[in-house]
């Protein structure tokens, strides 16, 4: 049984296959950042592609709980998509209503109604998650 584990031991160094297991541990962690490094152009439908692929998704799974990012404020992702769009204040006016009404909101003195976040969501593809954030 020993020569088994000192084969498979043997094998995982040669092929620098790295021993898949939940990242539990900062330590863990950093192993597989540097493993990943290391595969990263990996071609799919290999050892080292599916590698990467578990990797990854261990990789996320750790992040999202230990590194979480909470959703941007609404009207600074509005403000933000407006400038990815080169949009103005009268376009997002002719999204959700009245020039009075967008200045409003992007002001912060008026609330983003269902309306205006389904129209927001449907014109700037902004995640509605996140608009009905409050603010």
């Amino acid at each position: 049984m020993e020569h088994i584990l000192n084969m498979t031991k043997l094998t995982l160094i040669k092929f620098k296959i790295m021993k898949l297991k939940p990242i539990k541990t900062e330590l863990d962690y950093t192993q597989a950042l540097k493993r990943l490094e290391i595969i990263f152009d990996a071609q799919p439908g290999t050892k080292e592609g599916d590698e990467l692929e578990i990797l990854g998704i261990l990789i996320e799974k750790y992040e999202s709980e230990h590194f979480p990012i909470n959703l941007p404020d609404p009207i600074e992702a509005i403000k933000f998509r407006m400038e990815q769009m080169n949009y103005t204040q009268n376009d997002l006016a002719d999204i959700i209503g009245l020039k009075s009404r967008a200045s409003e909101i992007l002001n912060k003195k008026r609330k983003l109604s269902i309306e205006m976040i389904r129209k927001l969501h449907e014109y700037m593809h902004i995640p509605t998650d996140v608009l009905i954030q409050a603010y």
